[in-house]
């Protein structure tokens, strides 16, 4: 459909609430998952959220199999997830390293659950719900956490641990 541009940190719509989706299977919705496929694509991203092309509703997709941005992370199924919730299912934590699309040359150590169940709903209204563990569970939060106005760097705990990518290596 269309490669959009990515909102980059300091943009307000990126700190806002998402509004659920009430509306499945439109012609609308459908448009929106496409332009996310093709921007996420173009972009090598693991994952988007909605917000970050600028639609403020509770829409993710991610998946990764290979993927130059992270080069050494196990595949992540394609998937799209609206109107998404995360349960903990252990309240061990590991730090990784993440970038974001709308910080385009950061990378931050942030902690996250090991283990997650996700639910919520596909492009047609169906109901679903997935446990995930490492990269995986990672990615989910990651793009979850756009549709409540929370950018990675707000999760930093030590902000020594952000920097440029470049000055990383």
């Amino acid at each position: 459909m269309a490669i959009k541009p990515v909102l980059r940190m300091g943009n307000p719509l990126l700190l806002q609430q998402a509004r659920a989706i009430t509306d499945f299977d439109s012609h609308e919705l459908n448009a929106l998952i496409r332009d996310m496929q093709d921007t996420m694509r173009a972009e090598d991203g693991a994952g988007l959220a909605a917000p970050q092309i600028g639609e403020s509703v509770r829409v993710v997709i991610f998946g990764v199999d290979k993927n130059p941005r992270y080069p050494d992370a196990e595949a992540v199924p394609q998937t799209i997830l609206i109107n998404p919730t995360i349960t903990t299912l252990s309240d061990d934590m590991d730090e990784g390293w993440e970038g974001c699309l709308s910080l385009p040359g950061l990378r931050g150590l942030v902690p996250r659950y090991r283990h997650i169940k996700y639910s919520g709903f596909d492009l047609y209204g169906n109901a679903f719900e997935v446990e995930a563990t490492g990269f995986h569970a990672r990615v989910v939060q990651h793009e979850c956490d756009h549709l409540d106005g929370i950018l990675y760097p707000q999760r930093i705990k030590d902000l020594r641990q952000f920097a440029y990518t470049s000055e990383l290596l």
